[in-house]
């Protein structure tokens, strides 16, 4: 069976607790996304029973029988996940209520849309749009509708197969609408749609110039190559068909991150509003930062080293049109959300592993600006606020005490300060602006930058062994609790997660985290103690409080992306086979093919990175560090396209659900003494042999291990 027939769109349908995915008809960062628009306000897309239209751009599509519809707004159906085919490329569903089958398929740009009425005389074709804009027959068989969505102008160019006429307008509270009559003899009509944000002619050409004589089943076949190519840069041989499906379905998740917005050699850019040329190199929007640079950007880096860097490029002319790297990148320009300056890793995590066809000195400006002149604030964009200068002046960012009452205007009434979260993750971020720094000869930049990176120490606190919050006179908050404080969220002091997980929150300097905790031993048993750790009460109380934190293995969260590197921290200690362990236990318990199947927010493929990487047996638990840590492999035979004609191989012997346990190692041959591994080994192409058994071999991996005499710099 080919990668492609492996992926299911409907894994993760229903939440764990919070957000799930959609069935999305896409191709690979294409500016085109389609899927069914369900029930409003239920959250659980597989659960929603009635779909209300398909997307066009700024526009939807419902067809019905029935020409006097009281309000076209409200148009819907029943539908059937039994009648129901979903994949990356292609979907079609019957619409119950009227026996309307529904089929859309997509290109880069441009969509086709079929509808089949078993009632031929009665064919009807509902539109909707922003209420702000406007549909404009051009003849019986084409259209454009414009609209404006967050501020950006939306432009739809429809193509009809069979004649339509007018026969009503619509309005509803947020929409607005036309319904025409189809003259559909055959009882089919066929819907063909290009979109743009740089006006309408435009779509018309997006379209015309992906979709002309090619038909919906041409279009569909390519889509599908496309697909294939993309997702067979990976191979895996052996594993269930179960691990195989839930495998290929995360590649595909990453691959919807970052689209191109690049039309023609143009692209419209929300961060200045201007329409701009290209340059020859495609402009990506649509970035979960704060999720995607720890694991998301480092796989798509090893498969597509080339577009990673046009995306870098995209950040780079983001910054210059509107004065600061985004944070979260999207169409209608940044959405200030999360914490951290994690571009900054993004883009040193490329540089140091040797891509740098982009402009560094202008990245690193970039990178400078946002780490000491954008305010740390979650979910704020502005200048330096009084807690910035708290975080300047004392190394830390202030927290407020039990009850004391918020002042500082520029805080997020919701999301608060966040105040430990802030410092660890700027404290990694700086240690990547630092490293940038020394590589482009800034030497004072890189003192400077090195010494904030280890803020996160001001935070220890060692009389109970947890990182804490501290108030802006230097004082820890009295009476906090490594678990339950900081709120809802515990966005008082974390992000999402509580003093468990942000303890560990120190990708970049390990060595230092564990010489605080009191030496490899002691750190060792603080990983066995968060695993275990329970909820001082009932889990649903836990869940109420923290509803991120999802995929729960005592205090340890794998439904939420700070937990991500946790597990491969075990490989700093004496016992790198409890890193193999808890992986496959993670894999198996919250990694399934159901619409249950994966156990957090997605965020733009994130939580699917995760899994890619470790089914594959190796890790980025750095970002900016050019090594991998060693996991356990769920394939016999994992073969990776790592560009340049080169192809990198995990071959794991003996490997089964029971054999998850390294015996021994070897790179090209040549013995592994340390359970990780370099990039450059990686891309370069080779071979990593592990040797796989079902009882731990406790004294592999350990033999370069030690206690740590100093803290590193970069590696």
């Amino acid at each position: 069976m080919l990668a492609v027939d492996y992926v299911n769109p409907m894994i993760g349908t229903i939440g764990h607790l919070l957000t799930s995915t959609s069935p999305t008809v896409s191709l690979p960062h294409g500016m085109m996304k389609l899927a069914p628009i369900t029930t409003p306000g239920i959250m659980d897309r597989y659960l929603a029973e009635r779909i209300f239209g398909f997307p066009a751009g700024c526009a939807y599509l419902m067809p019905t029988q029935k020409a006097d519809l009281a309000d076209p707004s409200k148009l819907s159906s029943l539908y059937d996940h039994d009648l129901e085919h979903a994949t990356p490329y292609a979907y079609d569903v019957l619409l119950e209520d009227e026996g309307i089958e529904a089929e859309m398929t997509a290109a880069y740009q441009s969509a086709i849309y079929r509808f089949r009425y078993p009632n031929r005389p009665s064919a009807v074709l509902v539109i909707g749009f922003p209420k702000n804009g406007s549909l404009t027959l051009l003849s019986n068989r084409s259209a454009t509708i414009t609209g404006t969505l967050n501020g950006v102008p939306h432009y739809t160019y429809l193509a009809f197969s069979e004649p339509v006429v007018e026969i009503g307008d619509w309005q509803s509270e947020r929409h607005a609408g036309r319904v025409l009559r189809v003259a559909a003899e055959g009882g089919m009509l066929e819907v063909r749609a290009g979109i743009s944000y740089i006006d309408d002619e435009q779509a018309k050409c997006n379209l015309s110039g992906e979709l002309d004589e090619r038909s919906f089943e041409q279009t569909k076949q390519t889509a599908r190559e496309t697909w294939q190519s993309a997702l067979s840069r990976i191979e895996v041989t052996g594993g269930s068909e179960e691990q195989k499906t839930v495998f290929y379905t995360s590649l595909y998740r990453s691959l919807l991150n970052m689209s191109s917005i690049t039309e023609d050699g143009r692209y419209y850019s929300a961060y200045d509003g201007q329409v701009h040329e290209s340059g020859g190199r495609d402009f990506y929007v649509s970035d979960n930062i704060w999720d995607t640079y720890r694991c998301l950007h480092p796989l798509q880096l090893l498969l597509d080293s080339e577009r990673k860097q046009d995306m870098i490029h995209s950040y780079v002319r983001m910054y210059e049109q509107c004065g600061w790297l985004p944070q979260f990148p999207f169409v209608q320009g940044d959405l200030p959300v999360m914490t951290g300056n994690h571009t900054a890793a993004f883009i040193y995590d490329v540089y140091n592993k040797g891509y740098r066809n982009f402009d560094a000195a202008k990245a690193y400006e970039a990178m400078k600006v946002n780490a000491t002149e954008v305010t740390m604030l979650p979910w704020v964009h502005g200048p330096l606020t009084e807690l910035d200068r708290v975080y300047l002046e004392q190394g830390f960012y202030p927290a407020l005490r039990p009850g004391e009452k918020e002042w500082v205007k520029e805080v997020d009434g919701f999301e608060r300060r966040q105040s430990v979260a802030v410092t660890l993750e700027h404290a990694y971020d700086d240690w990547c602006v630092a490293q940038m720094a020394r590589e482009l000869g800034r030497e004072e930049d890189h003192a400077y930058f090195m010494q904030r990176s280890q803020n996160y120490r001001k935070l220890y606190n060692e009389a109970t062994g947890f990182m804490s919050p501290k108030s802006a006179d230097g004082e820890w908050v009295e009476k906090f609790d490594p678990k339950l404080g900081g709120g809802l969220g515990g966005r008082d002091y974390f992000s999402e997660c509580n003093a468990w997980i942000y303890s560990f929150h120190v990708q970049h300097d390990i060595e230092g985290l564990i010489e605080l905790m009191g030496g490899a031993d002691r750190f060792e048993e603080r990983l066995d103690a968060l695993f275990a750790e329970q909820y001082d009460g009932s889990k649903y109380q836990f869940l109420g409080q923290f509803p991120d934190a999802t995929g729960l293995m005592g205090q340890y969260c794998q439904g939420n992306e700070p937990a991500f590197h946790i597990p491969y921290l075990y490989n700093y200690t004496s016992s790198p086979w409890k890193t193999q362990r808890r992986l496959r236990e993670i894999m198996k318990l919250w990694y399934q093919a159901t619409p249950t199947g994966i156990c957090g927010d997605e965020d733009n493929g994130a939580m699917s990175s995760w899994y890619v990487f470790s089914a594959m047996g190796f890790y980025p638990i750095c970002p900016g560090k050019a090594s991998y840590e060693l996991g356990s492999p769920l394939f016999e035979r994992t073969e990776i396209a790592v560009g340049g004609g080169r192809t990198f191989t995990v071959h794991a012997e003996n490997v089964s659900g029971r054999n998850k346990y390294i015996q021994s190692a070897e790179i090209n041959g040549k013995p592994l003494a340390e359970p990780r591994i370099n990039h450059e080994d990686v891309a370069a192409g080779g071979i990593l042999t592990l040797r796989m058994g079902d009882r731990p071999n406790k004294t592999w991996g350990t033999g370069a291990f030690k206690e740590p005499a100093g803290r590193m710099d970069k590696i």
